[in-house]
């Protein structure tokens, strides 16, 4: 039996794919075939429902505009923030204006950065404190040692946890989601994944091809509880709607804006649009992550 049997054998028998199947299918050529195993995947996940979240997005140290989380489900605080200090005041300032809409920032690798080791637990609970709800992302591509960061992420009450990857070589990109795969099985915590880089070099870009092959192998990689995610601001509503074919079941950080030209050429109105013309449902969700 070819790998493409086997694996549609396991998928329709509900069976979870071993290592060796996700490494044999990243040598897998044919792109359509990859597809329609993850789309396999997806449907027995989560059927024909797909989420997505308005976000209002606030740069670390810019002034606070009340304004534009007008329509948010959730708040997320960008940049990488220089000490500790301005980081915690950034979330109270986000935190007040939240209101019971979830409070999202930072990296997790940058916040390592300013408390590195045994100051990371008490940085994290400071934030925590303060207002956070997730750290926005956990780059499985930056930490020596992930399983000992994601203890500590989860030893400072953080469980709502979305991995992403930052790094734009291809070569990587398999290695990125295995390593996803591993700390999935092995925290709870883990709701999504992010597999398409979070950091974009403008002098290498992806392709679509290698993005929706990403999205395919870490839709058939992850654990069928965990969303897969494509950034609607960052990747744009014509790579999301594909992705939606190759596995992905959630459209994050949509932006939660309105425009002149009126609510028919809204972010929210463009992005249910995409979601069923595709053939699925759309489902809004708040600021904390669906699982399927």
């Amino acid at each position: 039996m070819t790998v493409h049997e086997v694996v549609a054998g396991k998928i329709a028998a509900g069976e979870p794919l071993a290592t060796a199947d996700i490494e044999e299918l990243a040598l897998l050529q044919d792109i359509l075939a990859l597809g329609m195993l993850a789309d396999d995947a997806r449907r027995q996940a989560c059927g024909r429902r797909v989420t997505y979240v308005l976000v209002a997005m606030y740069a670390d140290g810019e002034p606070i505009d009340a304004d534009v989380a007008r329509d948010a489900r959730e708040l997320r605080i960008t940049g990488k923030p220089t000490d500790l200090n301005s980081a915690v005041a950034m979330v109270r300032a986000v935190a007040g204006i939240a209101g019971e809409r979830a409070v999202s920032g930072f990296s997790l690798a940058d916040i390592e950065q300013l408390a590195p080791g045994r100051e990371l637990q008490g940085a994290l609970e400071t934030l925590r404190g303060a207002g956070l709800d997730r750290v926005a992302e956990t780059p499985v591509d930056r930490f020596e040692s992930p399983e000992a960061t994601l203890e500590i992420l989860e030893a400072s009450g953080f469980f709502d946890t979305r991995l992403t990857v930052d790094g734009t070589e291809s070569g990587t990109r398999v290695s990125s989601i295995l390593r996803a795969r591993a700390l999935s099985g092995h925290f709870r915590s883990v709701a999504a994944f992010s597999p398409l880089p979070s950091i974009l070099n403008p002098f290498k870009a992806t392709t679509g091809y290698e993005d929706v092959r990403a999205v395919a192998l870490a839709r058939l990689a992850m654990p069928s509880g965990s969303a897969i995610q494509v950034d609607w601001r960052r990747y744009g509503p014509k790579l999301a709607q594909v992705a939606l074919t190759f596995g992905a079941n959630d459209l994050d950080n949509v932006p939660a804006t309105t425009t002149i030209e009126g609510r028919r050429r809204t972010p929210l109105a463009e992005v249910r649009r995409n979601i069923e013309a595709g053939g699925f449902e759309p489902v809004e969700r708040d600021g904390r992550i669906s699982r399927p």
